[in-house]
C-alpha cells in the first residue's frame, strides 16, 4: 500500500511540475509572439498593404492557438474548488479552442479572403494581448514604480500610443504632422477637447475609433483598465496590487479593491448605455442617412460627453446647424457631463443613499413595514461636491441668461430654448468643452465667468479636470472660518483636517504658477493674438476644458507644445507630479519653536 501511495505521489509531483512548466513556457511565448502581432494588426488595419491576407490570418491562428494552451494549463495548474467553477473555467478554453477550429477551416476554404473569421480573430487577438498585457503592465507598477510616478507614466505611454496610431496612414484623410497628432492625442487621453485639426473631416472612422479609445482609456485612467483586465486574467490581486491601488479606486479598505473598481466600470458602463440609447432617440433624423450613421454618432458623444472630453464626429460640433437647436439632445448631453463629473465616490453613495430608501420604500407598500432611516448614508465629501456642483449650475445659467439675453440668446425664440441653452452653457466650462453657440460672440463679462467655472472645473476621482469642486469649497470654508475667529475649518459638524485645507491651497497656488507662466509664454510666442484670447486658451486646456475663442488651429507648433504640456499637467494633478518627483519626507520625532509669521 505505501509503494502504491509513493508511485502516486511521484507521478503527481512529476506531473505538476510538467504541468507549471509548460504553463511558464506558453505563457511567456503568448506575452510576446502576442507583442509581435500586435504590431501585425497595426500595421494590417493601418497601412495599406499588398500582403496576402493568409499570412496574417495563420499568424492570427497560431497566437490564438497557443492562447487557448496557455489558458488550459493554467486550469490545470491552479484547479478551482467546486464542480461549477470547474465549468465556468474550461468554458472559455473551449470556446477559443472552437474558434480556432473555425478559423483554421475557413482558411482552407477562402485563404485571401477577409471573412468574418478574420475580422473575429484580430479582434479576439486584440482582445487577449490586452489581457495579457494588463497582467504584466501591472506587475510592472506594483514592484518597480511608486503609485503616482506609475499613474504620470501610465498618461505618457498612452498619449505617445495614441500619437503613433493617429499617424497610421489610414487613420486621417491627408495625412497628420507629428505635433498634431501629439496634441490630438494628449487632448483626447486628457479628455480636453482642443484640437488642432477638424475631427469630423480630418479623421478616417478609424482615426475617429482611436480618438474614442483613448477618451474612454484617458477619461477613466488607464490604471483602472489594466488592473481590471488584469484581474480577469489572473483570477485576483496579491496583497501588493491591492496596497498599490487603493488610492486610485477611492476604496476605504484594502479588500475593497477590486469592488470598487468593478463599481467604476460598471457604472461607466451602465452610463454610457443609458446615454447612447437617450442620444439615439433625441437627436433629430435629418442629420442622418442611414441608421448606423446615428448609432455611431450615439456611442461617441455619449463617451465623449460622460468623459467630458468635448470631441464630435460633425462638423462645427454641437453647433452643427441640425444640433444647435435640439433642446433634448443637449439636455441628454448636459446630465452626462455633470454624472461624469461627480465622480465615482459620490455616484457609489448616491447609488447605496437610493437603493437604500428604494428597498425600505417597496417594503412598506407590500409588508407595510416602517421606513428605517440611515443615519449617514452620504459623506461630507459628497455633501460639499454636490452643494457646490449645485450652486456653481445656478450661477452659471443665472449670469450667462443676463449677460446673453440680448446676444447669444437672442436667436432662440422660445424660453424653453433659452433655459436649455443656459443650462448647457453653464455645464459645458465644467471641463466638458461642447459648445451650441459661436464661442467667439460672447460677451467679456460672460469670458470672465467662463473662466471662474473653468478653472473649478469638477470633482475629485471624475472624468473631469480643474482644481476640483471640492478643493474650492474647502478654501472658501478656510476663509470664512478664518474670517469668524475660528481654529477649524468644519462642515455640517463635521471638522476637516489640517491637511486637507493645505492641500487645497497648495492645488489653488501650484495652478496659478502653471496658468500664469503658459500664458506668458504664449502672448510671447503669438504677439498678434489677444490677450484675453490667450488666456482662455490656457484655462480650457488645463482644466481639461476644450473651450477655445478659435485660435487653437491658428497657433505655432511652440504654443502647441505648451498647451500639450499644460494639458497633461492639468489631467494627471500638478499636486501629483510633484508628489511623484520630490522626496518624501520621513516622520521626524521634534518640532521647532513657532513663530508668527505676519499675513496681511
Amino acid at each position: 500500500m505505501s509503494n502504491t501511495r509513493k508511485k502516486y505521489w511521484n507521478f503527481s509531483q512529476v506531473k505538476e511540475r510538467i504541468v507549471r512548466r509548460l504553463h511558464d513556457f506558453f505563457e511567456d511565448f503568448s506575452f510576446y509572439f502576442g507583442l509581435f502581432v500586435l504590431l501585425l494588426v497595426v500595421y494590417d488595419v493601418g497601412f495599406p498593404h499588398v500582403i496576402k491576407y493568409l499570412y496574417f490570418g495563420a499568424i492570427y491562428l497560431i497566437y490564438l492557438a497557443s492562447f487557448a494552451i496557455t489558458l488550459s494549463l493554467r486550469t490545470l495548474r491552479y484547479p478551482p474548488s467546486g464542480v461549477v467553477n470547474k465549468i465556468l473555467q474550461w468554458i472559455p478554453v473551449l470556446l477559443l479552442a472552437g474558434f480556432c477550429y473555425y478559423k483554421f477551416t475557413v482558411l482552407q476554404l477562402k485563404p485571401d479572403f477577409k471573412s468574418y473569421s478574420y475580422y473575429g480573430g484580430l479582434v479576439l487577438c486584440f482582445v487577449l494581448i490586452l489581457l495579457d498585457s494588463s497582467r504584466k503592465v501591472l506587475q510592472i507598477y506594483t514592484k518597480r514604480f511608486n503609485p503616482a510616478l506609475a499613474f504620470i507614466l501610465s498618461f505618457v505611454m498612452l498619449s505617445l500610443m495614441g500619437c503613433g496610431l493617429l499617424m497610421l496612414p489610414r487613420a486621417t484623410v491627408n495625412g497628420i504632422s507629428f505635433t498634431d497628432a501629439l496634441f490630438t492625442a494628449v487632448s483626447a487621453v486628457c479628455v480636453t477637447g482642443l484640437s488642432t485639426l477638424d475631427t469630423a473631416t480630418e479623421f478616417t472612422r478609424l482615426g475617429k475609433f482611436f480618438i474614442l479609445m483613448l477618451i474612454q482609456l484617458g477619461g477613466l485612467g488607464v490604471l483602472s483598465f489594466t488592473s481590471f483586465f488584469g484581474y480577469l486574467y489572473k483570477g485576483g490581486f496579491s496583497i501588493e496590487n491591492q496596497l498599490f491601488l487603493k488610492d486610485f479606486v477611492t476604496a476605504e479598505k484594502v479588500s475593497d479593491t477590486f469592488k470598487s473598481l468593478s463599481q467604476i466600470i460598471v457604472i461607466t458602463l451602465l452610463v454610457e448605455i443609458i446615454g447612447v440609447v437617450g442620444i439615439y432617440f433625441t437627436v433629430g433624423d435629418e442629420a442622418f442617412a442611414t441608421w448606423g450613421q446615428r448609432l455611431r454618432f450615439s456611442i461617441f458623444h455619449s463617451i465623449s460627453a460622460f468623459c467630458n472630453a468635448g470631441f464630435s464626429t460633425v462638423p462645427n460640433g454641437l453647433f452643427n446647424s441640425y444640433l444647435r437647436m435640439d433642446y433634448d439632445f443637449q439636455l441628454v448631453i448636459c446630465f452626462l457631463i455633470i454624472i461624469g463629473g461627480l465622480g465615482f465616490p459620490i455616484l457609489t453613495d448616491i447609488y447605496y443613499y437610493g437603493k437604500h430608501y428604494v428597498v425600505q420604500l417597496g417594503a412598506w407598500v407590500i409588508r407595510r413595514k416602517p421606513i428605517r432611516h440611515l443615519p449617514r448614508t452620504v459623506s461630507a465629501n459628497s455633501s460639499i461636491v454636490l452643494l457646490t456642483t449645485f450652486l456653481l449650475l445656478v450661477v452659471g445659467i443665472v449670469t450667462f441668461f443676463i449677460t446673453e439675453y440680448y446676444g447669444i440668446l437672442y436667436q432662440h425664440t422660445t424660453w424653453y430654448g433659452k433655459l436649455i441653452t443656459s443650462f448647457f452653457a453653464s455645464v459645458t466650462p465644467r471641463t466638458a468643452g461642447f459648445n451650441t453657440f459661436d464661442m467667439t460672440l460672447m460677451q467679456p463679462a460672460t469670458i470672465l465667468i467662463y473662466l471662474l467655472l473653468m478653472w473649478i472645473g469638477a470633482s475629485p476621482a471624475s472624468t473631469g479636470g480643474g482644481i476640483k469642486t471640492s478643493t474650492f469649497a474647502v478654501a472658501i470654508l478656510n476663509i470664512l472660518s478664518l474670517a469668524k475667529g475660528s481654529d477649524r475649518v468644519e462642515f455640517r459638524r463635521r471638522q476637516i483636517p489640517s491637511e486637507s485645507v493645505r492641500r487645497a491651497f497648495s492645488t489653488i497656488s501650484l495652478s496659478l504658477l502653471i496658468i500664469g507662466p503658459a500664458i506668458l509664454i504664449i502672448t510671447v510666442l503669438e504677439p498678434d493674438k489677444q490677450l484675453i484670447s490667450i488666456a482662455f486658451e490656457c484655462f480650457s486646456a488645463f482644466s481639461t476644458v476644450g473651450l477655445t475663442l478659435g485660435i487653437t488651429s491658428e497657433l505655432s507648433e511652440g504654443a502647441k507644445i505648451v498647451l500639450v504640456i499644460i494639458m497633461f499637467i492639468g489631467r494627471v494633478g500638478s499636486f501629483t507630479l510633484f508628489v511623484a518627483f520630490i522626496r518624501q519626507t520621513k516622520a521626524i520625532n521634534y518640532r521647532y519653536p513657532s513663530e508668527t509669521i505676519f499675513i496681511n
